[in-house]
């Protein structure tokens, strides 16, 4: 197993090169596009109207990329979000549900249609709808970690 290249997740927010990982990983793996063509880093980080989230590799998994459509709806801030366990996105009773999924997506590339519980930073609880979770991988196979898009969302 390769180990993840190191990334400052200070600078994601509007990088090319990790906005090229996530769409390009999510068309190769996906098979769709994850944004229209002519659309770039800039739109998804601030205009998306869609969450967009990525942890990295690591043994206890931390967010490394949330655009504004995502820190909205997980009420945090970008340096926040950015050093959150992302397993704490679930409350514990749902995070053996969550590694379930997480174990399902590096077994199969992806996973559609996702439905699960989640928790706000204020202890606000909703559900995702039709998520789709996906492998972050590089043209030259590397894992880099896991995202994760919806865009539909309602209070628990």
């Amino acid at each position: 197993m390769t180990s993840e290249p190191e990334v400052n997740a200070a600078d994601l927010s509007v990088d090319g090169a990790f906005f090229e990982l996530l769409t390009d990983s999510f068309r190769r793996i996906v098979g769709a596009p994850l944004v229209d063509e002519g659309l770039g880093p800039d739109w998804l980080y601030h205009d998306a109207p869609f969450v967009v989230v990525a942890h990295n590799t690591d043994a206890d998994p931390r967010f490394i990329y949330a655009n504004k459509a995502g820190q909205n709806c997980f009420e945090y801030p970008w340096d926040e979000f950015v050093t959150l366990p992302s397993r704490l996105s679930a409350e514990l009773p749902n995070r053996a549900e969550r590694q379930r999924l997480l174990d399902a997506v590096t077994r199969n590339g992806f996973i559609s249609d996702y439905r699960g519980l989640r928790i706000a930073k204020s202890g606000r609880r909703f559900w995702i709808e039709d998520g789709i979770v996906w492998q972050l991988v590089d043209r030259d196979g590397i894992r880099c970690g896991q995202a994760a898009t919806f865009s539909r969302w309602k209070d628990a």
